[in-house]
């Protein structure tokens, strides 16, 4: 892990903006009596207007960015899921797309790409983006890139109701505002952010929402009496019931890192999941660089598989990244290039390491495929099924 202090120096104009988010958040203290939950503090570093880390203008993907996604390591990620999502227009008689935090766009030219010359092209891709710099970002991506399916591509502001189709959500519930809570000499108690002069600092205090006690519960049913500090994440499960009340029919691919409840809360795991990222280094200090780093923790996938079948969905399949990308014929995808040079190939081998590989992505993140009304199983889903983890 990197710390704090090791991390570059923002430029003046990314201090400025800095300064003036961290004045914001000082307001948003003052005006709440002393004090905001953690999950407040995190949804205004990450989302307020003009200034939240995904709100704001600077580069968040890639080599010059803060961290790298899957579809931005290789056009294999899509192309792949584009198979399993094949496999569900199969069974619909008419389906769209809709992906949630579309990063640079890329995935979505990229999946149009596969889909069109496998003939399966959905009636229409549906984005739903918070960051008005990245949505200019996907609007450009897919101007360039699918110049002739721009017109299959909307943004939306709200979930369409009756939605029939794909809903994908790549690394989106990892960037939701958690609460952070803290278990000592057996009080549980929730950590909030107060101010101290000139600086942030955590603070302690009663449960800001009853929902969090019953889950406070469970935790403790896990943990035992340990010490120990912990993420609940309320909105991921807010939002998946918000999908559930508007698909029809269709599939929900979640993907993300992250553990099912046994492993997320496990008595080992004391400091909990949180980190930050900044220019490509990782370090768990949140109360720094307001606006400028991402803050994520990882993904309780027994709560979403719970709020799902308690929204009327069914839980189909639970897979790490690379039982799921291998069932979809990622490296026979490799194969489909006669002509491809030994660069090509060489190039495309390091790519499905990255992805598929236990020490990279392939084991840290998974695949969480939640059904409505499909009238056969997903054939590719069952490979590495962990359903019995969760």
């Amino acid at each position: 892990m990197t710390f704090s202090n090791t991390l570059p120096a923002p430029d003046s104009i990314a201090q400025q903006y800095q300064d003036q988010l961290f004045a914001v958040i000082q307001q948003h203290i003052t005006d709440a009596g002393g004090k905001i939950t953690f999950a407040d503090y995190m949804n205004l570093c990450l989302y307020y207007p003009g200034l939240g880390y995904y709100s704001a203008g600077s580069q968040k993907l890639g080599q010059q960015g803060d961290f790298t996604t899957a579809p931005e390591i290789s056009p294999l990620f899509a192309r792949t899921l584009s198979c399993h999502i094949r496999d569900v227009f199969q069974q619909l008689e008419q389906a769209n797309i809709l992906e949630f935090g579309a990063g640079s766009g890329k995935m979505a030219a990229d999946i149009l790409k596969e889909l069109e010359n496998k003939q399966y092209l959905p009636e229409r891709y549906y984005i739903i983006e918070a960051s008005a710099d990245l949505r200019q970002r996907q609007q450009h991506t897919v101007k360039t890139m699918i110049p002739h399916l721009v017109d299959k591509v909307t943004w939306l502001d709200k979930i369409p109701e009756n939605f029939v189709g794909v809903v994908l959500a790549n690394e989106v519930c990892d960037a939701m505002p958690v609460h952070s809570l803290q278990f000592e000499a057996g009080k549980i108690s929730e950590r909030y952010i107060e101010n101290d002069g000139q600086q942030l600092q955590w603070c302690k205090g009663e449960l800001s929402q009853p929902h969090l006690a019953n889950r406070a519960a469970e935790i403790q049913s896990l943990i035992g009496d340990c010490d120990y500090l912990t993420e609940v994440n309320l909105a991921a499960e807010g939002w998946l019931a918000s999908i559930a009340d508007c698909l029809q029919q269709g599939t929900i691919f979640i993907i993300d890192y992250g553990y099912p409840q046994v492993t997320y809360y496990h008595p080992q795991r004391t400091s909990g999941s949180l980190m930050c990222y900044y220019q490509h280094q990782g370090h768990d200090n949140p109360l720094i660089l307001q606006g400028l780093q991402d803050i994520t923790a990882h993904v309780d996938f027994t709560a979403l598989a719970q709020t799902a079948i308690d929204n009327g969905l069914e839980v189909t399949s639970f897979q790490s990244q690379a039982d799921f990308l291998l069932a979809g014929g990622i490296t026979e995808l490799t194969l489909s290039h006669d002509d491809a040079d030994e660069l090509l190939m060489l190039q495309q081998a390091s790519e499905i390491k990255r992805l598929t590989l236990p020490a990279e992505m392939g084991e840290t993140f998974k695949v969480l495929t939640l059904c409505r009304n499909l009238g056969q199983l997903l054939p590719r889903i069952q490979l590495g099924d962990r359903r019995y983890s969760l």
